[in-house]
């Protein structure tokens, strides 16, 4: 939520800034509304297991473990239906991991758990563009005007839905974790069992240049909020492990717990807090302009036929 303020009172200010700077027109921006957006970049995963070598930041920025980095892509689809206005179909496939034996925090790094976990999140947001510079010129294939100045730094929000698989390493193999119940889910006085798909909340800048005639390449930094606190599959107390091992097996009772000194987290104390998941992401971001098919050749023709008329 920190991310989130420090993000609003961010794009205020560029909002007061920006307001007499917009060189928007509508010839500019109506020949950039439909866009193939293309994503590629990294990610961190912020919740209870690894972090940073201290305690008391997770789930804020301030926990990043560079160590955890792990990658996503991204294809979607945008549309511009005003001069500050966007909305952006997105989907995103990548990978989280956490490790407790990557900090060097005492409780943590004793803790010894770890995951990793596919994340393929669907959301539509809604993108407000801050501030543009949309020229026209050279860069549509007409003389006079300065090429490839498209300029866009814009924030946006908006809503989806993420389906998370975690795993742990059991034996040299990665084990799917949810159907082993480390916590007792669905057990006589464990919590309920976990879905694996979550809403989100997508919250982030974004800045891109024209590059090309119809491309622009930019980065977005993106903060998700889930409302899952099981996309690493810890969240609550650890579970008696004998049980564990005797209805469900050894892999649950061994995972549930793999510490080194397991006396140190009996069961019934805490194993994790109850604060949802989150995940960063820093991408870099490709888009190509779709409005016109045949944009290029349209001009040509349109170019002939004006030389043809002065004849």
């Amino acid at each position: 939520m920190k991310f989130l303020a420090t993000t609003f009172c961010l794009v205020s200010m560029l909002s007061v800034f920006s307001q007499a700077s917009n060189f928007n027109s509508q010839g500019a921006w109506s020949r950039n509304k439909k866009e193939i957006v293309m994503s590629l970049g990294a990610t961190q995963f912020l919740g209870d297991l690894g972090g940073r070598n201290r305690i008391g930041k997770d789930y804020t920025m301030g926990d990043l473990n560079w160590k955890s980095t792990n990658f996503n892509i991204g294809v979607g689809f945008r549309y511009r239906f005003h001069k500050n206005f966007a909305t952006t179909t997105m989907l995103n496939i990548g990978m989280l991991k956490g490790d407790d034996a990557l900090t060097d925090e005492p409780i943590r790094n004793a803790r010894n758990l770890h995951f990793r976990s596919p994340l393929i999140n669907l959301n539509q947001r809604i993108e407000w563009i801050i501030w543009a510079n949309d020229k026209t010129g050279s860069r549509y294939g007409m003389k006079g005007g300065a090429k490839n100045h498209n300029f866009q730094l814009y924030a946006f929000t908006g809503i989806g839905i993420a389906w998370f698989n975690p795993q742990a390493r059991y034996q040299g193999k990665w084990v799917n974790l949810r159907p082993l119940k480390t916590e007792g889910q669905g057990m006589e006085n464990g919590p309920k069992n976990y879905l694996p798909i979550t809403a989100t909340i997508p919250a982030g800048l974004g800045v891109k240049f024209g590059i090309a005639k119809m491309w622009t390449l930019g980065i977005e930094a993106i903060y998700l909020k889930t409302f899952s606190d099981y996309i690493d599959d810890v969240s609550g107390s650890y579970y008696d492990p004998a049980i564990l091992a005797d209805r469900i097996g050894p892999a649950s009772a061994y995972l549930s717990n793999p510490s080194s000194t397991p006396s140190l987290f009996n069961p019934g104390s805490q194993r994790g807090d109850k604060d949802k998941d989150a995940v960063f992401y820093l991408n870099i971001i490709a888009t190509k302009n779709i409005t016109y098919k045949n944009y290029s050749s349209s001009l040509k023709v349109k170019r002939y036929k004006y030389k043809r008329s002065k004849f």
